[in-house]
């Protein structure tokens, strides 16, 4: 039988991880928070949650209570299950358990939920959160995978842009290119968006506001990712992005980042299962 994979959440960085899991013949299932907050909601499997079912790159999630992992693995799907205490790991064990709430910090993971835990980027440390890591740091070591030791630190800091966005030259002018890029509450209150992912925009289109504060573009793009409309918001948190490359298929494919934390996982998952099945 094929082996069990736990993936701990389920957002647009991790997705690309789910879905490679899956079409490697693995036995996929995910937890997630009852409400999940996701920008790149039509490639993050968390979208389940309220859709119901969603499809990203021909792999379908959908949402299932404990009980309905098997009916979803028989029809061939990814279940997804809002628990985000892993509650589930005392109804039944999974061969690999994969932290990917991407939060920075070990939000309870620990070593021995599963014969083999991996995580993925900062707040892990090989060895005693986890068996592996794989980093997520935009650069030269992104899905790489760490045996001993930990993923680089948080800086608070974005990766840049350029490497799965384009050349910074395609933004306009500003402190950083992530200026232009990166949507940002303005203040405390709730999203009521005036745009769809997907939407060609021109620079300085209102998007959407926060409690009548307007969110404008930086540049002239494709709504890439953009929060469910109706959420409450804090100032400063991200709530959506624009591509400046324009190329609407951006929106609904799988980044070049999370597919390449997918490789990282991937082999995680193989060399760990080795290392177990021959007692190393």
């Amino acid at each position: 039988m094929a082996a069990s994979v736990l993936f701990r959440g389920a957002g647009d960085l991790v997705s690309g991880s789910i879905r490679r899991a899956h079409l490697a013949h693995l036995r996929v299932a995910c937890t997630e928070l009852a409400e999940p907050l996701c920008v790149r909601r039509l490639v993050s499997y968390s979208e389940a949650v309220y859709e119901g079912r969603i499809t990203v790159e021909g792999v379908t999630a959908v949402r299932v209570e404990p009980d309905g992992l098997d009916g979803a693995w028989s029809r061939g799907e990814v279940p997804v299950v809002v628990d985000p205490g892993l509650s589930i790991l005392d109804q039944r064990p999974f061969d690999v358990l994969v932290d990917g709430t991407m939060a920075k910090r070990n939000l309870g993971t620990r070593i021995d939920h599963a014969s083999r835990v991996i995580a993925l980027g900062p707040g892990f440390a090989a060895g005693r959160d986890c068996h592996a890591v794989v980093e997520t740091l935009a650069g030269h070591d992104l899905g790489r995978v760490i045996y001993e030791g930990s993923a680089a630190a948080d800086t608070g800091v974005p990766g840049p842009p350029e490497a799965y966005l384009g050349p910074p030259s395609a933004c306009c002018s500003g402190a950083s290119p992530w200026d232009a890029i990166l949507l940002r509450a303005p203040c405390d209150g709730t999203f009521r968006g005036r745009a769809a992912i997907g939407d060609l925009v021109e620079e300085g289109r209102v998007l959407g506001d926060v409690d009548g504060e307007p969110i404008r573009a930086g540049v002239r793009g494709v709504v890439r990712g953009l929060i469910r409309d109706g959420r409450a918001v804090t100032r400063g948190l991200k709530i959506g992005d624009v591509d400046p490359t324009c190329e609407p298929r951006r929106a609904t494919t799988i980044s070049e980042k999370s597919n390449a934390i997918a490789g990282g996982v991937l082999e995680a998952i193989l060399t760990l299962s080795r290392e177990a099945s021959t007692g190393r």
